[in-house]
């Protein structure tokens, strides 16, 4: 955002943190973000990639700012958008060591966080307490529904016919508590 914003939202003695509630009124699609810094030039924002998306907002295209006091989040759910997001080792603590790049979320929308220089897709699915909550200095729990295109592997059963002498052990499984 430009000098000339923080000048204004100085004057309008907001709330900090400072989060605004972006809108593209062509496509009637809102999100909620934070401001890294006022260096932009006059009558312009710079937005990620992804959040334009989000926003169906084309490069030099209008979006409509606005200061918004967002309830601190307790919960959020996320879908990866690809299976390859279940190649990740720990990805509820790579999702939570990226999430420290945001400052709010936003149902609906679609993040990108970048991990072993790979871009990986989530949408937001629920947020708690509110469709947008702030995410600063929050201790929220993280779920994950499954990630878009996921096939559940089918389960093998393998039927062997037992030999004479031998005993059928199949039922010894279920009563020792083995499945």
């Amino acid at each position: 955002m430009p000098p000339s914003a923080l000048d204004q939202l100085s004057r309008l003695n907001i709330t900090y943190p400072m989060l605004f509630k972006l809108t593209n009124k062509n496509s009637d699609r809102m999100t909620h973000c934070g401001v890294l810094e006022f260096v932009a030039d006059e009558g312009i924002c710079y937005l990620p990639h992804w959040m334009m998306q989000n926003l169906l907002l084309e490069e030099g295209g209008l979006v409509q700012v606005e200061s918004v006091n967002l309830q601190v989040a307790t919960y959020s759910k996320f879908q990866p958008q690809s299976p390859d997001f279940l190649d990740i080792t720990n990805p509820k603590a790579v999702l939570e060591n990226a999430l420290r790049n945001f400052a709010c979320l936003t149902t609906g929308d679609v993040i990108a966080i970048n991990y072993n220089e790979k871009i990986y897709e989530l949408r937001v699915m629920e947020t708690k307490p509110d469709k947008a909550v702030s995410i600063i200095e929050c201790d929220m729990n993280v779920d994950f529904d499954a990630p878009l295109g996921y096939k559940e592997p089918e389960r093998q059963v393998q039927h062997e016919e037992s030999t004479e002498g031998e005993a059928d052990h199949s039922g010894y499984a279920g009563e020792l508590g083995f499945r």
